[in-house]
């Protein structure tokens, strides 16, 4: 099987339809592994509303990666709202063997609150270009790499 440009193309679609949402977790992981990461906002503000304000960011660019994989706008909500809500589970269990940190039920549930909002609120932009929830805008990523 002769590999083409256009298997190439397809991959540079996926790697700029996840790097983002990959670099932004990256950077979550990163101040989730520091004692004290940016101690001056920690002590100002709520600790819960870090974590509601952190993750919508997150679940947008998921979302937008769902999108771009050719997931419908629902789907594309449903999906973000788990990979949000496994990652800050993930996040949290991390926390755990992190000096100085400590993981919260409480926590998870604003991680999960947040990335609920982010997601719902890409999908109600995206409602505002008239497509149905569930609608798939192309054919199957892999369906004519694997049919030759």
């Amino acid at each position: 099987m002769m590999i083409t440009m256009s298997v190439f193309g397809r991959l540079w679609d996926h790697l700029r339809a996840w790097a983002p949402a990959v670099i932004y977790a990256a950077l979550i992981f990163h101040f989730s592994s520091e004692t004290n990461p940016l101690p001056v906002l920690t002590e100002n503000v709520w600790d819960k509303a870090l974590h509601a304000i952190e993750y919508p960011g997150l679940a947008l660019l998921v979302s937008y990666a769902w999108q771009a994989e050719g997931i419908g706008r629902g789907w594309a909500l449903v999906l973000a709202i788990g990979v949000t809500t496994l990652y800050a589970a993930s996040d949290e269990f991390h926390q755990f063997f992190v000096l100085g940190r400590d993981s919260s039920v409480l926590d998870w549930t604003a991680d999960a609150i947040g990335g609920a909002a982010g997601a719902a609120l890409f999908a109600m932009v995206n409602a505002k270009r008239g497509r149905s929830p569930f609608y798939i805008p192309r054919k199957k990523v892999y369906d004519s790499f694997f049919s030759s």
